[in-house]
């Protein structure tokens, strides 16, 4: 059996296979996904994201469980950041799930941001295809969880949950310009603490674009409010169906990845083939001898040239 009908039919082994190929950008594993792409669109993506110790991964076990009993299946990607110096990545977010390891209709694939913006791997929305196909009903995409740049997530999910805990302080301000207005759904986590009501007055008098965000309180660790956790996100979906704004942002996460893959191919040709040349403009750019760019310019030419005379 190829291994796009295996994944059709359910099989982690073949799943897990795959993820590891796209993860390396292996073309054959691009062929496989395009294979598979026409079997997608049934999921409902979802990204979890906020600051370092928010309680992102406690939560997101708290709701699969929830989604389990249900009778829905998970797949969850827990992305974590890579070292710039060494490449590597802690990939922890297994060990805080591991109540879900042997539960067949949960998938759990944790990845490193291997240089992708904004905290996002740049395999992860490929993954997340492939877990669609495989019939996974709902898809959760847990973040870094960096700062201002998380707002990337909102544009490769169907909805998006930010996490915030009490006592943040001039984080919340930071954060006002970016993911602040583009969540559709606040967290405040760890609720117990002192200044969990004032958080939430804080964000519910925000001034939004028309549109009001609910504000949960929860103790994840407690599983106290993951239930309307899940409802909202029910809710969140059914808005998004009935409006056709669903349509909407499936459309705009088209172009996104779209994009990035072109993007991605462009740099990937240059660093293949061009390192000697981008080192050589460098050198000129130091001189004086030309700008930015112009030298970008030249790259570029170069590039759509190589494409226009590839067979």
């Amino acid at each position: 059996m190829e291994i796009a009908e295996r994944v059709l039919a359910g099989n982690i082994r073949a799943v897990a296979r795959l993820m590891t190929e796209l993860e390396c950008n292996r073309p054959y594993a691009l062929k496989i996904l395009h294979e598979l792409y026409p079997h997608t669109g049934k999921a409902h993506i979802v990204g979890v994201t906020g600051a370092p110790g928010v309680g992102k991964s406690t939560l997101i076990d708290s709701v699969t469980r929830s989604l389990r009993r249900r009778g829905m299946t998970v797949g969850i990607l827990a992305i974590d950041p890579t070292s710039p110096f060494t490449g590597g990545a802690l990939l922890g977010d297994r060990v805080r799930m591991e109540k879900h390891n042997t539960d067949p209709g949960v998938f759990i694939r944790s990845l490193a941001t291997r240089g992708g913006t904004g905290g996002l791997s740049r395999a992860a929305l490929r993954m997340a295809h492939v877990l669609d196909a495989m019939g996974k009903d709902m898809v959760i995409i847990e973040t870094v969880g960096i700062g201002q740049a998380e707002i990337d997530i909102t544009k490769m999910t169907d909805t998006s949950v930010l996490i915030l805990v009490p006592g943040m302080g001039d984080t919340i301000q930071l954060m006002k310009a970016g993911i602040l207005e583009a969540a559709d759904i606040f967290v405040i986590n760890k609720s117990s603490r002192d200044g969990a009501e004032t958080l939430r007055a804080e964000l519910e008098n925000m001034p939004t674009s028309g549109r009001q965000r609910p504000v949960i309180l929860t103790e994840s660790v407690l599983n106290q409010g993951t239930e309307e956790v899940v409802e909202q996100v029910f809710r969140h979906k059914q808005d998004l169906i009935s409006s056709g704004e669903l349509r909407e942002r499936r459309r705009k996460r088209a172009v996104y990845e779209l994009m990035s893959d072109v993007e991605g191919a462009v740099r990937n040709a240059i660093e293949a083939g061009m390192k000697g040349e981008v080192e050589r403009l460098a050198e000129d750019i130091i001189e004086k001898k030309t700008d930015p760019s112009t030298a970008a310019a030249e790259i570029l030419e170069n590039v759509f040239n190589h494409i226009r005379r590839a067979p």
